[in-house]
């Protein structure tokens, strides 16, 4: 995928992302040591700083987009990075109280190549510790005791009700045979899509921006959300497991109506109608989980000879062009700009 040349190369965006992970972390780790024992290493765990028996590590805690957006979003307002610190920690927080829930409700035991907290701490502990993270998110805000902390808790809170919305969206298509494309594309922007543009927004809402640059933010940040999430239904599919962390064909392995199988079933045409077949077949099968790699195999084939993988890319590289021009309709500094848009760049074509 080629959406443009990026502004800046990835050795620059690599430094946005490490920039929003070092500036963040250590307030993120104050937040967990609030939680009551054993929710704050139940969390720590998820986060990737201890292992299953407690011990320090440096497991991957995640490509750190939503920090880096909050941070560049306080820069795109006139202030200082660290202004959109709280912002960060405070989205970061939802994010992850949503991977708890999700690993427990997809049944994944795996995130970021380690065993998911459901399977090493129990699902008891997954759903307290992720309503505890959600909590102390907008703890996080409040306490900051100012109007624009207030507006950005607004902005925040909806998110959340937004991408809860798109979970409760995603189970109920898991048990449909057809969902159309407009639909996937209402679940993911809220899944998905919805706390993006709170990222790219609450920086510049902390720092005192007005409504109508905190809106355009908010648009590119939703687009982008769409274009990232297209991207990840391609992984889902497609991915490296080496890469994603995941099973091979791991949305498959679920049942999900992700964008390439909703758009190859809407395409027509003689892999469309097998596709079709054998999905509402497997609806009713009793022996699912026993499907053999080249069972999945054949069904990923008809996405992909159905137009499914092909529309999936087309529609990542039009979100992003969409998000791109809602982020020309705000006056910010040239650097900051170039840095909203290479990290634009880096979401359509990264590879995990």
């Amino acid at each position: 995928m080629q959406p443009g040349n990026p502004a800046v190369d990835t050795a620059d965006v690599s430094a946005l992302l490490e920039r929003g992970r070092t500036l963040s972390t250590p307030v993120l780790r104050a937040a967990v040591d609030r939680l009551a024992p054993p929710m704050d290493t139940v969390a720590a765990y998820h986060f990737g700083w201890i292992d299953a028996h407690g011990n320090p590590t440096d497991a991957d805690s995640g490509k750190a987009v939503r920090p880096a957006l909050a941070l560049m979003s306080a820069e795109a307002a006139g202030a200082a990075p660290e202004v959109g610190i709280p912002g960060a920690v405070a989205v970061e927080l939802v994010h992850n109280f949503s991977l708890l829930h999700d690993d427990l409700m997809d049944g994944d035991e795996q995130r970021r190549h380690r065993d998911t907290v459901w399977k090493v701490h129990g699902p008891a502990q997954a759903i307290l510790v992720g309503d505890a993270l959600s909590a102390l998110a907008n703890e996080m805000l409040l306490e900051l005791g100012t109007v624009e902390a207030g507006r950005a808790t607004r902005r925040l809170t909806t998110a959340n009700r937004k991408l809860i919305d798109g979970q409760a969206q995603d189970i109920s298509y898991e048990h449909r045979e057809r969902v159309t494309v407009e639909e996937c594309l209402e679940m993911e922007g809220n899944k998905t899509g919805a706390l993006l543009a709170c990222a790219a927004s609450i920086g510049a809402v902390l720092a005192g921006c007005d409504d109508r640059t905190a809106d355009k933010l908010e648009e590119y940040g939703y687009h982008l959300g769409l274009a990232f999430q297209a991207v990840d239904d391609l992984l889902g599919i497609w991915g490296d497991p080496e890469a994603t962390g995941k099973q091979t064909w791991s949305d498959l392995r679920q049942r999900k109506k992700s964008l390439p199988v909703v758009a190859a079933l809407a395409a027509g045409g003689p892999a469309s109608e097998r596709l079709g077949a054998l999905l509402a077949a497997d609806a009713k099968s009793t022996d699912f989980d026993t499907f053999s790699e080249e069972e999945f195999a054949t069904r990923a084939a008809l996405i992909e000879e159905a137009g499914g993988r092909e529309w999936t890319s087309q529609e990542a590289r039009r979100q992003h062009a969409v998000a791109i021009a809602a982020l020309n309709e705000v006056d910010m500094p040239a650097r900051v700009r170039d840095q909203f848009a290479a990290l634009a760049d880096f979401v359509v074509v990264r590879k995990r």
